[in-house]
């Protein structure tokens, strides 16, 4: 009886397992965890599948063509997109670029143009205005220096750009002297005054009066319009000729008067109003 009874139990027993083993053969082996699948990039722009952006390898090309044809090959907005690369690292900025150009008109205008009109366009953070700014005060800085060698007063081309580039785009109207000593070297730039949209207060004898403070023998006028013609104004000739009348009687002799616009600018000797 016992005998028998052991190896029924011990039959059974190796039944169960071989059934067990063939389920587990059937159902194959157990399924593994799916591997996550990396999301696109956020700051990526979207495009179909299988498509290229239509600005991808743009950047290497722009500055490619700034190297070998010089910036004359560039356009307005194409100057500006470089600028815009190293304030934003991973976008499109040709659609920026444009709109500062339809808003403000040329590249010099936009590099110049107050930081609060500039923050009004889309994209334009503190960080990109602030490339902008760089670039203005190495344009300044570079007319300023070429205009400090001692050119004879007949070449006037290096004290005409530094004018427009410090002055021509100017929100509001500003009266600077440029004061000379007597091989015409720049003692001092100095801005004697800024007013309105359409008017700068200038005291005559306060220009003298910094005149004899500096030595200087001479001295050039300067003032923008921010309207954009340089045109002088009755009001414009009248001023220099009362500094004019002034600086006689000192020896200080006032070898132009220059009004600097966007449009261009405008020699008071130049037009005989002096």
């Amino acid at each position: 009886m016992t005998s028998d009874a052991g190896g029924s139990a011990k039959s059974s027993s190796v039944r169960r397992d071989r059934r067990r083993n063939q389920l587990h053969e059937a159902s194959g082996p157990a399924p593994t965890a799916a591997i996550p699948v990396p999301s696109a990039d956020p700051a990526a722009p979207e495009t179909g599948a299988g498509e290229t952006p239509h600005y991808h390898g743009h950047r290497d090309r722009l500055r490619s063509r700034l190297r070998e044809a010089g910036a004359g090959a560039l356009a307005d907005y194409e100057l500006l997109e470089l600028i815009l690369f190293r304030a934003i690292p991973r976008r499109d900025v040709k659609p920026i670029a444009k709109s500062l150009i339809a808003r403000f008109g040329s590249f010099a205008e936009v590099i110049a143009a107050d930081p609060g009109r500039l923050a009004e366009i889309d994209g334009m953070s503190a960080g990109v205005i602030s490339e902008f700014k760089i670039v203005e005060a190495a344009a300044q800085r570079f007319a300023k220096g070429a205009m400090k060698k001692r050119l004879p007063m007949g070449s006037w081309s290096a004290v005409i750009d530094y004018c427009r580039t410090s002055m021509a785009f100017d929100g509001r109207e500003s009266f600077r002297i440029l004061f000379l000593d007597k091989k015409n070297g720049l003692i001092a730039d100095e801005v004697q005054g800024s007013g309105t949209v359409d008017h700068t207060p200038v005291y005559p004898r306060e220009v003298m009066r910094r005149a004899l403070e500096l030595s200087a023998t001479a001295i050039v006028l300067v003032h923008n319009h921010p309207s954009g013609d340089p045109t002088p104004s009755t009001q414009d000739i009248k001023m220099t000729q009362d500094i004019m009348a002034i600086a006689k009687g000192l020896g200080v002799a006032v070898h132009d008067h220059i009004i600097v616009g966007r449009d261009g600018h405008a020699s008071l000797k130049g037009m005989r109003l002096m």
